[in-house]
């Protein structure tokens, strides 16, 4: 029974998103920025615990502030 609930809610959760119009297009340029975004938090990370206070946290913010974001927006 709460695989049929499971089911119907999405249904109608994705419904009401295209009666809104709400939709995103997954075009070569946001799948691009959708990985430099994560290649970008992982070298973050990386550098991160290597010790590095200069780039790792540009990395991060750029990653989760500006590229992941962008992917969906654009």
């Amino acid at each position: 029974m709460a695989k049929g609930a499971a089911r119907s809610s999405k249904a109608a959760a994705r419904r009401a998103a295209e009666r809104a119009g709400i939709r995103i297009r997954w075009e070569r340029r946001n799948v691009t920025l959708l990985g430099a975004g994560l290649a970008a938090v992982v070298l973050g990370f990386v550098l991160l615990s290597q010790g590095d206070v200069t780039a790792a946290p540009l990395l991060l913010v750029a990653g989760y502030c500006v590229l992941i974001p962008l992917a969906f927006i654009l």
